[in-house]
């Protein structure tokens, strides 16, 4: 299969940090959960930027500013500006100013990372349906939104504005687990109103077109922690990708992933920036091998041998479902290998 519609995750002599000049990171779920550093990610970053990559931190929620966010990095350890931080409300934003005129009213169901991206592109942002807004945005306004904000947009959109959501991630995580995101909240009011929004975030192109133009990135490489959004995004922009564990993926999901799901790399954490990634051998007919592990599909059921680093034999599992479920998804029982593994 092609570059970014993979049969199996790819291999790379030179650690990740030099084959690649920027790493597009989001935030959740790889750097912090919950508002605290996942472990070894303070660290991973700093010696990745000490070897000259560079840190841009793109996230689908649009909640808080990129000061806001800069500065929360800062004190985690990991040192950004507000101009390395890139945020669907940006990128809706600018989605809007290309549609609207300079001031025209825009009603916002959300946070202030919203308004002040709003404000930037020279739109006013309003708060009640009766505010002659020109069109609706929607982003994540964390747990304390009050439903009386659907009741506006549904009241708005009900009438024919336009009606734009920075991003549709179902969930978010946190340091309790996993909360509803502004997809949930984008449900409640397509429910209402019938209607469809103009989505900006990852994985469609508004995002990764407001990414690019502010890193410059030219060797980009997404680090992310989930397949629809991250990784698919990567796919979309025609770019490379490194999924991480430490979010809301599981070992089962990714080797279920269909072809824009499927990552070039996977790795633990954000500590695989820093090596070389082992390449996976092997064919469908005589088994896909990684390190000291062999995985093959028999059947309906992935089969797993060997031993060694069990991230090693997650990518030889990963080619042998990829490979049988060609361009669909995989049904392959793949329980009994992923516990022998740990998982």
């Amino acid at each position: 299969m092609g570059r970014h519609g993979r049969s199996a995750p790819g291999g790379s002599a030179t650690a990740l940090s030099a084959a690649y000049d920027t790493a597009l990171l989001d935030l959740d779920g790889v750097v912090y959960a919950g508002g605290e550093a996942i472990p070894h990610a303070v660290e991973a970053l700093g010696e990745a930027r000490a070897g000259g990559m560079r840190l841009a931190y793109v996230t689908n929620n649009a909640l808080r500013t990129p000061e806001a966010v800069a500065a929360h990095l800062t004190e985690l350890g990991v040192p950004a500006e507000p101009a390395d931080v890139v945020t669907s409300a940006q990128a809706v934003a600018r989605l809007i100013a290309d549609r609207l005129p300079q001031g025209a009213r825009v009603l916002v169901v959300g946070g202030e990372g919203l308004r002040v991206a709003l404000r930037e592109r020279g739109l006013v942002p309003v708060e009640s349906a009766d505010d002659d807004p020109a069109a609706v945005v929607q982003g994540y306004g964390g747990p304390e939104l009050p439903w009386g904000r659907f009741a506006e947009a549904s009241y708005a959109i009900a009438r024919g504005l336009p009606w734009y959501a920075s991003n549709t991630d179902r969930t978010i995580p946190g340091a309790r687990g996993i909360a509803p995101g502004n997809g949930a909240a984008v449900e409640v009011v397509r429910i209402a109103t019938g209607a469809e929004p103009e989505i900006a975030g990852k994985p469609l192109p508004p995002m990764h077109r407001e990414t690019i133009l502010r890193t410059g990135a030219r060797r980009p490489l997404v680090v992310g922690d989930r397949l629809d959004t991250d990784i698919e995004g990567a796919h979309n922009g025609g770019v490379d990708s490194l999924l991480v564990l430490t979010g809301v993926t599981a070992p089962a999901q990714l080797l279920a992933a269909r072809p824009e799901h499927r990552p070039t790399y996977v790795d633990a954490d954000l500590r695989g920036l820093l090596t070389g990634q082992p390449e996976v051998s092997g064919t469908a007919a005589g088994g896909f091998r990684c390190g000291g592990w062999t995985a093959a599909a028999d059947g309906g059921a992935l089969v797993l041998g060997g031993s060694g680093d069990p991230l090693d034999g997650l990518r030889a599992l990963c080619a042998a479902a990829w490979s049988r479920a060609g361009d669909g998804s995989c049904a392959l029982e793949a329980g009994k290998a992923l516990a022998g593994l740990g998982w």
